[in-house]
């Protein structure tokens, strides 16, 4: 980056957005004003740069930043038409931008443009919104800044709001920001040292007045039977709900979720006042955008049964629905966009925490985060007065703006395992891996279950990030340890869709060589854990209603008979009839159960690698080495079999191309006649 300004803003913004304190994930904007030079006439040009639309402060790079003429931007002003028309400015930024390419122009470029600072910060600090969502929030605004920071009424961000913003500003020259009613703050500097510093001020002394003046239980007394159970129960009974949360709130459409016990949520939920307050809602337009309206709150102490905690949430689920509608309709217009759905977006189940959904795992864990300030927000307010949150009228007009519609249309068509949460055993290396990788790829969140727990994080961290791969321990043989790693997968996650039965080991031995632990042990692995695995998995499955996938990793060996091979071939005979007794069982549920007959899947292979591939090359006369050549030759496509070729399999069998296939086993084998299926 060349331009010192854009630099000194991009330096700014991320120290800004760092902090949590400051502002929430991709909440609130920056700018800067500043010459460059015009490639058109070589003459200087004013400048405004300023963060665009969907972007984050704290990562925001020089493409996440809209660069505006000046002049243009606020000659503007002379051709606004008005409140009822002023979505129409947004469309118009397009003609005031300077150069190619950089973010589209956010909602508040006009407040950046149009107030006569050269560096402009907008943020939703926890301190600042509980300012701005007292009731008496004017009032307090002038006893804690005096006529430093001046109070502006709630209006819904456009242009209008910059029109206001300035004016306010020319009115009080004293003044370094202003506390927006509802919403947040907005600060102001002639350098971007001056502004950040002004920023950090309003912060800092909103957070210690609420701390020096305000009640000691902002929530009301502890309501006995809602404190938050031990943290192993908490996390036992939230992977007992989160099949049935998670089915309940994709009811318009598949959301993956994130749960937290953090806290401030427990703490919360054991307040008295928790029920009221939640009914509220929130207020800031970027927290209610991503956690509805209000979040669904279980009425039940903290010791109620997992049983009737189901029943309940049932109920209350219904009645939200319903609710929602409600409100669509008081408020929805001719020209409203349709509604978009009308579960929640936040459940909240007492003395167990918070569970946050989205389409993918990163808006969910945002989701659960934002509410985390909303509550932070409710308890400054309520300390120091009561909370006030804009009314559900202008909460509609946010939710449902056109602008918001055509932000959403902006967004990238989901890959095709979107919204599906995978677990794969057996998959820090080889064959489990590369379906891992593959299905990750395609969208899908992954849960990579191996014996060893290092091996599977590493896997998983090769993957991506925690939003989107996690390496849990799991031996397949031990139901209890299955368990755990069906329960990481609804923690980590909110619910399963895709479980791949891929864990296994082989001895290559004869009949006369095999031993009873030979035999036990390779049946405990591949035809018990699967077993093990495919139960565990189909209770959940079952739960959500929302149907899912079963694979079973066998092999070319399931139908095809050869020499020194008795324990490993019967199991994965085993196996491959799994397929075909849980196809028939659980096609009810829309579950599809179908499997995969690999051979000669030497390259990356973990089985291979310890002493299968040896023992198979001295069976057939070849060097090691050669073991994936040798395998190739006797094919009929001549062709080596990779781990990869094995995942593309799995992630046919998981999209929508095979949506009425099940009970199928699909050779990857290269051409093996003696195992064609029958």
């Amino acid at each position: 980056m060349t331009n010192e300004t854009a630099a000194a803003l991009i330096a700014r913004s991320n120290r800004l957005g760092s902090d949590p304190k400051n502002t929430n994930y991709a909440g609130g904007n920056t700018s800067a004003k500043g010459t460059d030079v015009d490639p058109v006439t070589g003459e200087p040009v004013e400048l405004l740069w300023v963060k665009g639309s969907g972007g984050d402060l704290g990562t925001l790079t020089e493409s996440g930043l809209a660069v505006l003429r000046l002049d243009r931007m606020r000659a503007l002003v002379d051709v606004y038409p008005g409140l009822d028309r002023e979505d129409e400015m947004v469309a118009a930024f397009d003609y005031a931008l300077h150069g190619k390419g950089g973010a589209a122009p956010s909602i508040d470029t006009a407040m950046h443009g149009l107030v006569d600072a050269a560096h402009v910060d907008h943020l939703h600090p926890d301190s600042g919104i509980a300012i701005a969502t007292a009731a008496d929030g004017e009032e307090l605004t002038g006893k804690i800044f005096g006529q430093s920071v001046v109070w502006v009424p709630w209006r819904r961000p456009g242009f209008q709001l910059g029109l206001d913003i300035a004016a306010i500003k020319d009115a009080n020259p004293q003044a370094i920001g202003c506390i927006l009613g509802g919403h947040g703050i907005t600060a102001w500097g002639d350098t971007s040292e001056e502004s950040e510093a002004n920023s950090l001020q309003i912060i800092a002394k909103a957070e210690a007045y609420i701390e020096a003046n305000g009640k000691a239980e902002p929530f009301g007394t502890v309501l006995t039977g809602y404190e938050a159970l031990d943290a192993s129960e908490r996390t036992a009974k939230a992977a007992a709900l989160a099949a049935t949360i998670r089915g309940l709130v994709s009811t318009d459409r598949p959301q993956v979720g994130h749960f937290s016990d953090a806290p401030e949520v427990l703490d919360f939920l054991a307040a008295s006042e928790h029920p009221r307050l939640a009914a509220l809602g929130t207020s800031c337009p970027d927290h209610f955008l991503r956690t509805k309206v209000k979040p669904l709150v279980l009425d039940l102490p903290a010791d109620a049964s997992i049983e009737d905690s189901i029943a309940r949430l049932h109920e209350l689920h219904e009645a939200y629905r319903a609710d929602y509608a409600a409100y669509y309709d008081a408020y929805a217009t001719p020209e409203s966009p349709a509604m978009r759905g009308a579960d929640p977006a936040i459940v909240l189940i007492p003395g167990v925490g918070m569970f946050s959904y989205g389409a993918n795992k990163q808006t969910a864990r945002v989701a659960g985060e934002f509410y985390r300030n909303a509550i932070n927000v409710m308890r400054g307010a309520e300390a120091l007065s009561t909370y006030a949150p804009i009314s559900d009228e202008e909460k509609f007009r946010i939710e449902y703006w056109a602008l918001e519609e055509a932000k959403l249309a902006r967004m990238p068509k989901p890959k095709p395992l979107a919204t599906r949460i995978a677990l794969v055993t057996g998959a820090a290396s080889g064959i489990g891996k590369a379906i891992a990788t593959r299905l990750a790829a395609e969208g899908a969140c992954v849960v990579i279950a191996d014996l060893d727990l290092e091996k599977a994080r590493a896997a998983a961290a090769e993957i991506g990030s925690t939003d989107v791969a996690v390496g849990v321990q799991a031996n397949v043989v031990d139901e209890a340890q299955v368990q755990a790693s069906i329960d990481a997968a609804l923690l980590a996650f909110g619910g399963l869709d895709i479980v791949v039965n891929n864990a296994g080991l082989s001895l290559s031995k004869s009949l006369l060589e095999t031993t009873v632990a030979d035999w036990d042990l390779q049946h405990n692995v591949m035809a018990k854990g699967s077993f093990l695995v495919s139960r565990a998995a189909a209770r959940v499955l079952i739960e959500q209603k929302l149907g899912g996938d079963i694979i079973y990793i066998s092999s070319k060996n399931s139908v095809f008979a050869g020499p020194n091979n008795i324990a490993y071939s019967a199991t994965k005979a085993d196996q491959a009839h799994q397929v075909r007794l849980l196809a028939a069982e659980l096609g009810e549920h829309g579950v599809k159960v179908n499997g995969i007959n690999p051979d000669g899947v030497v390259r990356g292979s973990g089985i291979f690698a310890g002493g299968w591939g040896a023992k198979r090359a001295a069976v057939y006369g070849v060097p090691e080495e050669e073991l994936g050549a040798y395998y190739a030759q006797r094919t009929l496509l001549k062709r080596e079999v990779l781990p990869e070729n094995v995942a593309n399999a799995v992630f046919v069998l998981c999209s929508s191309d095979l949506s009425h296939t099940t009970g199928l086993h699909i050779p990857v084998d290269a051409g093996v006649a003696a195992a064609f299926l029958r």
